[in-house]
């Protein structure tokens, strides 16, 4: 009998999962290219005041022009880093966009740091810009700015409350589009060049790691690293599902997750990207919306079933009822399903009458009856809580990557669901499991490496470019990896015992 080797190295090998050819090599010239293709058609929407309103292509491309051509004028240069210090919204894109087309480094600090960690990412990244979202983030900046003399000017998207504000160091989003405007009269070119002097082995993003073993780590990204992910989503997540379409975007932006789905993916995939009001009307919003991507962390997901078994407690006898019944008929589907096979003809019928009747309403109630592609990563989730949106006929696919590998690793392949697993190596990924029982990943989507930590780049990926992952997991016979444990954890207890 052959035995597969347990650390042999995985590619997955099926019709039409290989990387695409891209028509771009850079983020910003994806950006620009798509611009100047779909113009005035709806790029994003953002909530202000209970009203949605929206913004398109040729919308998008005036202002990241002009606060490029403002970050110029100030004496941007390429290579030189920005920071973004805000929650998700438009400004946070403008400003990410505006930043690479003019081959800077665009890094993200959370809203929720306090100034002591906004300083230490600041000066670890040697940031000369640093956007803030208003006077609360505003406050954190100027508290330690003195400590920071890299710091050139502080850029504030909503000035509310700031109108008396006199300081040389700090200007409004709107003051640095008017010095846009005044340097594209002079130069309507200056925005297009630099980013055509842009390449790919530039650095594009610094996403800082959560630092739990210590201090944030810098993650270099490359625009090449970036594009390889992006090469990869069609025949990984999207197959058989048209471009375009609706999602909405949530989750921290300085998070590679929404970087890359929110931000990247919807930009390749000419998407319209709707920015939630505040982080409180979140589920409230994807009803408005009821996009056809929507990608999550377990939390969220957790946080919509629960909302549906709050209602269920409030209704009355025959519609709690009426959902059991619906319910088992969904989870009867979704084990079938999940064991590869489809419903005969009886239970087929009985599962479209519960969906009719029952469990369309459920989905339309959570946001999510057009959903087309859901998504969850970023931590473990319940397999049953995955066998209960499967039961909704929501077909919620496990992903697996880091900060590390540019977002990109493992995906559940369209059509297929293996509760627990976090699916198998996307297009132009090797995987395997090492000696050790850690999950190893080698790709053009991994990092460049940890900014100034040479030592901890060394930790990270050996000699022939693998990078350690830090999961213990396991590789089925066909290619299905699971994550069972961190090496940390297994370190700590080693030696305690």
């Amino acid at each position: 009998m052959n035995t597969l080797d347990p650390h042999r190295c995985v590619v997955t090998q099926r019709p039409g999962w290989a990387l695409e050819q891209l028509s771009f090599d850079t983020i910003p010239a994806m950006f620009w290219q798509r611009a100047d293709e779909l113009g005035d058609a709806v790029m994003m929407r953002q909530k202000d005041l209970g009203l949605w309103r929206a913004y398109s292509w040729r919308d998008v491309a005036g202002t990241v022009a002009e606060i490029a051509a403002g970050l110029a004028s100030l004496g941007f240069a390429p290579g030189e880093v920005a920071s973004v210090l805000a929650n998700t919204c438009r400004e946070w894109v403008w400003a990410d966009l505006a930043i690479q087309s003019l081959g800077g480094v665009a890094n993200g600090i959370y809203p929720t740091d306090a100034a002591a960690q906004c300083e230490y990412l600041c000066a670890d990244s040697a940031s000369v810009f640093l956007f803030v979202e208003d006077d609360e983030q505003l406050d954190k900046a100027l508290e330690v700015r003195a400590r920071l003399p890299l710091l050139r000017k502080i850029i504030v998207f909503d000035m509310e409350g700031l109108q008396a504000l006199d300081d040389p160091q700090v200007l409004s989003l709107a003051a640095l589009c008017a010095l846009g405007r005044t340097a594209l009269a002079g130069d309507a070119g200056l925005v297009q060049r630099r980013t055509a002097a842009v390449g790919p082995d530039d650095l594009a993003v610094l996403v800082y790691t959560s630092g739990t073993t210590g201090r944030p780590k810098g993650a270099m990204l490359r625009h090449r690293n970036l594009c390889a992910v992006l090469a990869g989503v069609n025949p990984g997540l999207f197959a058989g599902q048209a471009e375009g379409g609706e999602r909405i975007a949530f989750l921290p932006l300085c998070h590679i997750a929404e970087r890359l789905i929110g931000e990247y993916v919807s930009i390749f995939r000419r998407s319209v990207l709707n920015f939630v009001e505040n982080p409180e009307t979140v589920f409230d919003n994807l009803r408005e919306v009821q996009p056809t991507t929507f990608f999550a962390v377990p939390r969220v997901w957790e946080k919509i079933y629960s909302s549906v078994a709050i209602a269920l407690k409030e209704a009355g006898r025959l519609q709690q009822l009426a959902y059991a019944w619906a319910l088992s008929e969904g989870m009867a589907v979704a084990r079938l399903a999940e064991a590869g096979r489809r419903p005969g003809g009886p239970l087929r019928l009985r599962y479209a009458l519960a969906r009719l009747l029952v469990l369309n309403n459920v989905r339309r109630m959570v946001g999510l009856n057009r959903v087309e592609l859901a998504l969850t990563g970023a931590a473990p989730i319940s397999p049953e809580l995955i066998r209960w949106y499967m039961a909704l006929g929501i077909a919620l696919r496990e992903a697996w990557g880091m900060t590390e590998t540019s977002g990109g690793g493992t995906v559940t392949p369209a059509g297929e669901s293996r509760p627990g697993s976090i699916g198998i190596p996307g297009p132009g990924v090797e995987m395997r499991i090492s000696e050790q029982g850690e999950i190893l990943i080698r790709g053009a989507n991994i990092f460049s490496g940890y900014l100034n930590l040479p030592d901890k780049t060394a930790e990270a990926m050996d000699a022939d470019g693998w990078l350690h992952t830090g999961d213990v997991g396991r590789v089925d016979a066909v290619g299905w990896f699971s994550i069972t444990d961190r090496m940390k954890d297994i370190i700590t207890t080693a030696s305690v015992t």
